[in-house]
């Protein structure tokens, strides 16, 4: 579960984990409508890990054993599935350590081994590596994948990270002001959005209004500005569209000589660099087309390039790459 932050989303995990209850509507877990009377029963089935590990003043391996102990589970049987366990997830040689003196990682592999320990059906992660480092947070993302499919359990996240989301999800949904407003995989979801919040969400920052002027087998030609390009797309002639497409999908080079400036043949769009920015590895350049067009390049592109400010540029897609939203006649 994807979304800005105040859209519902841990809200939202919560009503799944049975940690509250909704003021309207049902939940039902695997055909059964939970209540208070079944509550507890039904929360022994799943586990929940939060931003904050939330650990106990006492050591690696108590932490980890504690929800068995809890439920019961005999103590040579704590000990095999907590060693498994700690030992899965890199922490075995901290099992003696006070909980006090874990870095951020270490607290939250150990929060992951508790919850996995009780061989939940379902567990709910509630943006467990947000206060993580970068480095941190891919190791432990990549280790929680691989125990997910080596396990087959099932798993909701919710995240504000969309790299983490692609890393992660088999299905993508995403949440904007308490709407689950699409639900799909991720190719789905990253490349075909269903409105324009949506859109801007997921990282498309070229979405800009259209007309679709002509159509032929699944082709698309639209008028953008006084531009036409085309997108694969089954829309028909006369439908008011919003061109989307993403800045990694956008290929920059010089505009050849000779070439008039606003050229347009099969998406290949003359234009002028308007703007540069640059982030971590990739430099961010919008070209004005008629219309803006954002690209996204490496640093090394942008040096071979020459990129500057003024600089007529040619602006490449595929037909593919483009994504149609319809929208309502103006």
């Amino acid at each position: 579960m994807i979304g800005p932050n105040g859209a519902g989303k841990s809200t939202l995990l919560q009503l799944l984990a049975l940690l509250r209850w909704p003021s309207a509507g049902e939940v039902w877990i695997d055909g059964e409508k939970a209540t208070s009377a079944n509550a507890l029963r039904l929360r022994r089935r799943m586990a929940v890990v939060f931003q904050e590990p939330l650990l106990l003043d006492t050591t690696v391996e108590r932490n980890v054993a504690t929800g068995l102990e809890l439920r019961g589970v005999p103590a040579a049987e704590r000990r095999r599935r907590t060693g498994e366990w700690m030992e899965r997830f890199g922490i075995a040689d901290l099992a003696r350590r006070s909980s006090r003196a874990l870095s951020g990682g270490e607290a939250q592999r150990t929060s992951l081994a508790r919850a996995f320990a009780l061989g939940p059906e379902v567990l709910f992660l509630d943006e467990p590596f947000s206060a993580l480092d970068a480095p941190t947070r891919t190791a432990i993302s990549q280790d929680l994948l691989g125990v997910l499919r080596a396990t087959g359990t099932t798993a909701v996240l919710v995240t504000h990270d969309r790299d983490e989301a692609l890393a992660l999800g088999d299905r993508i949904g995403v949440m904007i002001r308490g709407e689950l407003r699409q639900l799909g995989k991720p190719e789905e979801v990253f490349g075909a959005p269903v409105d324009s919040e949506v859109a801007e969400f997921v990282g498309i920052e070229t979405i800009v209004p259209g007309m679709v002027v002509a159509c032929e087998d699944g082709l698309a030609q639209v008028r953008v500005g006084d531009r036409v390009v085309e997108v694969v797309s089954p829309l028909g002639i006369g439908s008011p569209v919003l061109f989307c497409l993403r800045p990694e999908d956008v290929t920059l080079q010089p505009l050849p000589a000779g070439e008039p400036l606003h050229t347009s043949a099969r998406n290949r769009l003359g234009g002028r660099v308007v703007e540069i920015g640059v982030w971590a590895s990739q430099v961010r350049v919008v070209v004005d087309c008629g219309f803006p067009i954002a690209a996204a390049i490496t640093r090394r592109s942008a040096a071979e390039l020459g990129i500057e400010r003024g600089m007529p540029v040619l602006a490449s897609f595929k037909a593919t790459s483009a994504h149609l939203i319809p929208r309502a006649h103006s």
